[in-house]
């Protein structure tokens, strides 16, 4: 059962029919006959015009059976509305005057079947005053149509008729009718009459009682009888012509082959030609059945005459309570449960047709009003409503007690709460209507003990701010709220006040929008499929990823980006994918046509360096967006990969650099947008994870909106194979985040929507999802054929109308817009396609210029002095050591921290992590930015960096190095969630957008690093090359070999070094505190130098002596690419030069000393760029060395040795030099799981390392 009323306003016209419907049926009807007579713009709009696509929403009421005949008086006189016609036993003339136009009325013959046209009426003289003394009455001559009406007459009395009589509960028919017409008055401003639905029963029953068809003839001068085949149903209707009265029957031919749809379009048409005086003589012929309405005039039953050749004229009685209740309180009658009735008269040729075989008619009339054999539901499929219609149950009275009353009161409450719950399960969201509407179990009223009868009775609520209301009206307004075209999950929420600030804000609200505001989004209609039609015309089988079929996004994102500007926003970083992204591009970012279509065209810049760069739907754009009301907030479009969902971290750390440079801490004035589309929503984890950062202190950015371009569809694809949850978008109720369905055939809902959402963000700061429901009209691609998989949907969609033109029939239907503002912006429409054709009608495939070469790789570029002042040292050494006052220390940490600022002190000695810290208090006295998260990295892995502090007593932190001083750098350090992917892409985002800072992301071990793969490869490695899109961004991977087994020793240096190109990263594996100290400061120091940095950080050195470095060595100097062995006393006497990258070199250094060994231990600090010439030098300074070894402890087919031995190669050919290598053997695992055959295998290294050389 559904609702019986709305709360949301019919924009039609003052009678609430579709005002201008027959306007654009007439024009249609023209366009038939001779389209080159109208415009180009209205011949473009009804190309795939088809009238039976829709109903005819403007409805005209034909009937009102429950009108009294006060009502029926004061619509009187209304040419072509319809009426009773005149009974046999009713002439007088107050019911010929109360006939309204239009409608089925008792008739007799009329003239016009027999003469084709009513001749005219005379018209009656003036009435004189009475004179004072009575006369006797004159007699006057009927002439013209009124005497042939009494002709017609008289003939009917020859047909022998009997009548039978039955009354039929109205409640369901009532009910029923109030649903549809709800929903047609939404969508296209039209109605439905009770006649409607009572004549389509009427034949419909014939279907059991089939005699109900015979018509009476005589065979040869006897008695005979015609059997019909098909049922020719007439239309008693009365017209007002030159001051008299005209009664017209046309017929709906073969009426009973018709489905709900077809009859009431053949009804309507019927009613349009009664209106325009267009009726053809076809139209009134072989009627074999009629229906009449005396019920608009208040007459409760009628014995109509039955003409000739007909088996039987239904009459419809006015439709109201019985009598004796109609002075009753209406509360009364809700209480008790006392339904409108409405009398049906059948009046038949009793010479063919008995009077059980017209009992059984009304009989099966009476069943099929009450819903019998799906009967509602046959109406509700055609007009294509989708919900269920309401069911007939017998009532269960709440009379007996109080408590039977509290009891349904709770059953209220209930279903209400569901409503909010599960509302969105009925809601019509499907442009295709791929599935048939279905009542959930929880949304029933029968599962709560509660029927149609209780639509009327008055219950307690809080909803719409009322006390008491209707059942059927707080229905009306949870189903208006949740159910429409909107769907909307919020209940998962556990905030309750972000739950009271949806339901305050869609419950009882009226969310019509004003004139300029439907005119606005029919414009971006108008720009979002002129683009795409220009596209598919003028590049046809170019990819462009067509946002055909979801044009509403432009809208929708146009309905953002305005609020953003009126909440002042500073700017909008949006991440989306292909799909639509020209479409984006053109009408969003206001990107010149021009430079788009020269994209698809193929010209080149001959000045521009290329690098290999992308495809246009890839590529990103910043531009400015403008509102209606001159406000302007800057968009930022970044470059993405097909690696659906990858951008979106990106984004988030872009739009969360922005905010902390922006620095007005809680406002987010930078909006972060997400497009996705819905299969990738469903099936990327990146998604999740992301949503997983938005409320996290280290990462949350007030909120983003996400918007899902729900094509229902994955490539090939169906839902059903691509998730196993019932929305693509139930990840998002993992961080309670409100998610808003929107059907996209519904641009007003659309707009709507977007609002609420960019609302809710703004109030709460939190994520909120907006699921775009639509289609796809072209393959994945415009080359493929969707059909070969996806048959069905793509024959709906074949026979779909665009959105434009769709939202553009229902502003007219529905008279929102007047034929002449339509036909402005259908010219709009062509004028932006004929532009498009303007700028390239003399484009052609460009002579392609040869692109200049990017320059050779620099390499290793020069040194850069990175050394600090000591007393800037000591500064940092002093806060980080000192315990803050109030503040109580962990008892170990104090004793470590001592210990640690006595080596500096008096030992000059700088460990590992201290370096860190120096490194990073010297920047942020520099007033650079520095920014570390990774996994524990606030303490570290190992426990080294202690960065925060934590109060041993109170739980209160403290980050020493964010107070060196009043105007350093900030410092912000987190412990980021447990992941990669979304976090590394989130650290990269925030290096982008904040390239003056340090920013670093820390694994936790190395081995972890490929869980953010796709960020290194698509975005760290590549995005210079293809998008000039350059990063500063530090990767700290703990790596090294020291028994900890396959998932914590390696951070795979070998895939980075096959990364490695033109420049692209630099990769470094150092070995002394000092190293590490001028390789950060060296990031920040080289000015417009922005590559991404690897560092393969140690785990065992964290706290080795060896690794330690004296204070001096940070006041001056610079970070080295390689490092020459100090501990070689007489160079000539090396023989061989071992060169090692990492801890490694310690150990062979160690095996040297014990055993003497005639060998070198060269370091090479930094992988790439490749630093051959100083390795070449080094060589060099050893004359006597006849060998080079490279040793590594990563498997042979690991490490640097598959980078590095070609281009070892290349510097020992010049040198007469022998290179050999020492590696563990070749493993598909990293590392052994045995810390006792890691021992062995790191001895048989050092063994193999130092052997003697056979001569």
């Amino acid at each position: 059962m559904v609702d019986t009323t709305s709360s949301s306003p019919s924009t039609a016209g003052g009678d609430g029919f579709g005002v201008n419907t027959w306007l654009v049926d007439e024009l249609y009807e023209q366009y038939l006959a001779d389209p080159d007579s109208l415009s180009p713009s209205w011949q473009e709009f009804f190309e795939d015009y088809r009238r039976e696509d829709q109903p005819d929403r403007a409805r005209v009421e034909t009937t009102e059976a429950n009108d009294v005949a006060t009502r029926a008086r004061a619509k009187a006189g209304a040419r072509g509305e319809p009426a009773a016609a005149a009974e046999a036993s009713v002439e007088d003339a107050k019911h010929k005057d109360a006939a309204t136009r239009g409608s089925p009325a008792e008739t007799a013959e009329p003239a016009a079947r027999r003469e084709g046209r009513p001749e005219p009426i005379e018209e009656e003289p003036p009435r004189e005053q009475p004179p004072a003394a009575p006369e006797e009455p004159r007699a006057e001559r009927l002439r013209g149509i009124k005497a042939r009406i009494a002709e017609n007459m008289e003939a009917s009395l020859e047909v022998p008729t009997a009548t039978s009589v039955r009354t039929v509960p109205a409640k369901l028919l009532e009910v029923n009718r109030t649903i549809a017409n709800n929903y047609l008055r939404r969508v296209y401003g039209g109605k439905l009459s009770f006649t409607h639905l009572i004549a389509y029963a009427a034949v419909r029953a014939l279907d059991a009682v089939p005699n109900m068809r015979l018509v009476f003839a005589e065979v040869d001068g006897k008695p005979g009888v015609v059997r019909r085949d098909h049922v020719n149903l007439g239309l008693a209707v009365d017209v007002e012509r030159g001051g008299e009265r005209l009664l017209l029957v046309p017929s709906i031919k073969d009426a009973d082959t018709l489905d709900f749809q077809a009859f009431l379009d053949a009804y309507e048409g019927l009613i349009r030609k009664v209106r325009t005086n267009k009726l053809q003589p076809q139209d009134f012929a072989d009627t074999t059945m009629t229906i009449t309405n005396p019920g608009t005039i208040g007459t409760v039953m009628s014995v109509p005459r039955l003409m000739q050749g007909q088996s039987v004229i239904l009459g419809v009685g006015a439709i109201d309570h019985p009598v004796e209740y109609q002075a009753a309180d209406p509360r009364t009658l809700a209480k008790i449960g006392v339904s409108k009735q409405i009398t049906l008269t059948s009046t038949y040729d009793h010479r063919v047709i008995q009077g059980a075989e017209s009992g059984l008619w009304l009989h099966r009339i009476h069943d099929l009003l009450l819903g019998e054999d799906g009967f509602y539901d046959e109406v509700f499929a055609a007009l294509t409503i989708p919900y269920e219609p309401a069911r007939w149950r017998q009532d269960v009275s709440p009379l007996d007690s109080d408590l039977a009353m509290l009891d349904k009161q709770a059953n209220v409450d209930q279903l209400a709460h569901m409503y909010r719950v599960r509302g969105h399960l009925i809601a019509d969201l499907d442009p295709l209507a791929q599935k048939p509407p279905q009542m959930h179990p929880e949304l029933d009223p029968i599962t709560y003990g509660l029927s149609i009868w209780d639509l009327d009775r008055e219950f307690v609520t809080s909803i719409g701010g009322n006390g008491t209301m209707p059942l059927g009206r707080i229905l009306g307004l949870l189903r208006d709220a949740y159910c429409r075209t909107v769907g909307i999950e919020y209940m998962h929420i556990q905030d309750p006040d972000q739950k009271r600030w949806i339901q305050a804000h869609v419950e009882g609200i009226e969310w019509d929008l004003p004139p300029e505001d439907k005119r606005h989004i029919l414009q971006r209609l108008n720009a979002a499929e002129a683009f795409e039609r220009f596209l598919h015309t003028k590049y046809l089988g170019h990819k462009r990823f067509s946002l055909e079929g979801s044009e509403s996004f432009i809208a929708l994102l146009d309905a953002v980006l305005e609020q953003a500007c009126l909440s002042h926003m500073v700017e909008v970083v949006m991440g989306m994918a292909h799909r639509g992204r020209l479409n984006v591009l053109a009408n969003i970012l206001d990107k010149s046509y021009r430079d788009i279509f020269s994209e698809f065209e193929g010209d080149i810049d001959p000045q521009t360096v290329q690098g290999s760069g992308d495809v246009k739907y890839h590529v990103g754009q910043t531009g400015v967006f403008r509102s209606r009301a001159r406000g302007e907030v800057r968009v930022t479009l970044p470059s993405n990969p097909s690696h659906l969902e990858a951008v979106d971290p990106v984004v988030e750390g872009m739009t969360r650099a922005k905010q902390d440079l922006i620095d007005e801490p809680g406002t987010f004035r930078t909006l972060p947008v997400l497009v996705h589309g819905d299969a990738a929503f469903a099936g990327q984890g990146v998604v999740a994870e992301v949503f997983n950062l938005s409320q996290l202190r280290g990462y949350r950015t007030g909120g983003t909106i996400h918007i899902v371009i729900n094509n229902q569809l994955g490539f090939t694809t169906p839902p059903e194979a691509a998730r196993s949850s019932e929305y693509s978008t139930d990840i998002a109720r993992a961080v309670q985040a409100p998610i808003f369905h929107v059907n996209g055939d519904d641009p007003e809902a659309v707009v709507r929507v977007a609002r609420l959402a960019f609302d809710y963000r703004q109030t709460f700061h939190k994520d909120v999802v907006i699921d775009l429901v639509c289609y796809r009209r072209l393959g994945h691609n415009e080359a493929d054929d969707p059909s070969y998989t996806q048959p069905l949907m793509y024959s709906k969609i074949e026979n779909k109308r665009s959105v434009r033109k769709q939202y553009t029939e229902r502003l007219v239907k529905r008279g929102d817009m007047s034929m002449e503002d339509a036909e402005e912006l259908l010219d709009d429409f062509q004028r932006r396609l004929d532009e498009a054709f303007e700028k390239t009608k003399d484009s052609r495939p460009p002579d392609v210029p040869v692109a200049r070469q990017p320059a050779p790789p620099r390499g290793v570029l020069p040194p850069v002095d990175t050394g600090v002042k000591k007393d800037a040292l000591d500064r940092v050494v002093d806060t980080i050591f000192t315990e803050p006052d109030h503040f109580t220390m962990h008892p170990k940490l104090k004793r470590l921290f001592d210990r640690a600022a006595q080596r500096y002190r008096d030992e000059a000695r700088v460990d590992w992590p201290l370096a860190e810290q120096l490194a990073f208090g010297s920047l942020l006295l520099e007033g650079i930015w520095v920014r570390l998260a990774g996994q524990d990295s606030r303490r570290g892995t190992f426990s080294q960096r202690h960065a925060v502090l934590v109060d041993y007593e109170t739980g209160e932190e403290h980050a020493p190095l964010a107070h060196l001083s009043s105007d350093q750098g900030k410092f912000f350090i987190y412990d980021s969630l447990l992941s990669e992917y979304a976090a590394v892409g989130f650290e990269y985002g925030y290096s982008v957008a904040n390239k003056d800072a340090l920013t670093i992301w820390e694994a936790q071990f190395g081995d972890f690093v490929n869980g953010g793969q796709i960020i290194i490869d698509q975005f760290i490695v590549a995005a210079e090359d293809k998008w000039g899109q350059t990063s500063p961004l530090v990767l700290l991977l703990p790596h090294g070999y020291e028994g900890q087994g396959p998932e914590h020793s390696s951070a795979r240096i070998e895939r980075f070094l096959v990364l490695a190109a033109e420049d692209n990263i630099q990769l470094v594996n150092c070995t002394t505190a000092v190293q590490y100290f001028h390789l950060l400061r060296r990031q920040k120091h080289r000015d417009g130098h922005h590559k991404p940095l690897v560092v393969f950080t140690p785990k065992s050195l964290l706290r080795a002596k060896h690794s330690a470095s004296n204070v001096e060595e940070f006041t001056t100097g610079h970070f080295h690419e390689t490092l020459d062995d100090t501990g070689v006393a007489d160079r000539g006497a090396v023989e061989r030069v071992i060169l090692c990258s990492g801890k490694i070199a310690y150990e062979a250094m160690e095996r040297r000393d014990t055993q003497g060994a005639p060998a070198a231990i060269v370091r090479v600090e930094q992988l790439y760029p490749w630093p051959g010439d100083q390795i070449g030098e080094l060589l060099d300074g050893y004359p006597n060395a006849s060998q080079v070894m490279w040793l590594q402890e990563e498997p042979d087919n690991m490490g640097p040795w598959p980078y590095v031995h070609s281009r070892l190669h290349r510097i020992l050919r010049e040198r007469d030099l022998e290179l050999t290598h020492v590696a563990r053997p070749e493993s598909a695992s990293p590392a052994t799981g045995s810390h006792t055959v890691h021992e062995q295998e790191q001895e048989q290294l050092l063994r193999r390392a130092f052997a003697r050389r056979e001569t």
